[in-house]
């Protein structure tokens, strides 16, 4: 499976977040969010509008160097407790960032804090990042969550690459990923060719998309896949099943555990 198109990303950061504003804005925002346990609802939808404004500035300005979020406009959130503010400021903030991704474009190089400095990481990264917290915001309110496949299917291999860059980077917790002879398959059963395999080297660990026996697997529907490698729902919720070493699995699920 293969990257989206840069005007997917894009378009996506607008629909994700509408529809994360859509949840929260009749909502208690002082309502726990049970998969982030340290924030509220409230807390939850300012990382997340923080986060597009922040990426949004480094593209408009073109940044050679991590701007300081302090110096970002509108950062925090509206003051005050009315839902409905703070989803307006949600969805503009996101709206901002996306007009500088689109008149960016893809290639136009930029600070990012992973591994290709250009503005098609910020786009694909905002995008996902909106998803998972959209998911958290769903659990909070006790909505469904739904989520387009192929946006599901990128978000596990953004997250395994995000991983494998961070242990390059020597995180300590990441650096424990590896160890010959094991491995970790991900199989969606609902969608063709959504499938992960993951190899857990001696001096790292490697992934590839394909269908082999491994020392674990976790396998059912790509959504509930997509929430449990990202720590939103447990293995054996939603129709997953998990066959093999489950401790293998939760030594992954807890040394990918930051960010």
């Amino acid at each position: 499976m293969t990257l989206l198109a840069y005007e997917r990303y894009c378009d996506e950061i607008l629909v994700q977040t509408d529809l994360l504003g859509a949840l929260v804005k009749d909502a208690d925002l002082t309502r726990q969010v049970p998969s982030c346990p340290d924030w509220n609802l409230r807390e939850l939808v300012v990382h997340v509008g923080d986060a597009h404004r922040w990426a949004g500035e480094m593209v408009r300005s073109r940044a050679a160097e991590e701007l300081p979020e302090d110096q970002v406009a509108g950062a925090g959130g509206p003051a005050g407790a009315d839902a409905a503010a703070l989803a307006g400021w949600l969805t503009a903030g996101a709206a901002a960032a996306v007009d500088a991704l689109r008149e960016a474009g893809p290639d136009t190089e930029v600070w990012t804090w992973g591994w290709e400095h250009r503005t098609a990481f910020w786009a694909r990264r905002m995008a996902h990042e909106t998803v998972v917290h959209r998911a958290d915001a769903a659990l909070a309110t006790g909505t469904a969550f739904e989520v387009a496949p192929d946006l599901a299917a990128d978000t596990i291999t953004e997250w395994l690459e995000i991983v494998a860059f961070v242990q390059s980077k020597g995180d300590p917790e990441a650096a424990e990923l590896r160890g010959g002879g094991r491995s970790l398959h991900l199989h969606a059963t609902d969608v063709p060719a959504a499938e992960w395999l993951i190899d857990f080297g001696e001096d790292a660990f490697t992934w590839r998309h394909s269908h082999e026996k491994a020392t674990v697997a976790l396998r059912g529907p790509l959504t509930e896949l997509m929430l449990a490698f990202n720590r939103r729902q447990k293995p054996d919720e939603g129709g997953l099943e998990v066959l093999g070493d489950r401790g293998l699995l939760d030594f992954w699920l807890d040394r990918s555990s930051f960010g």
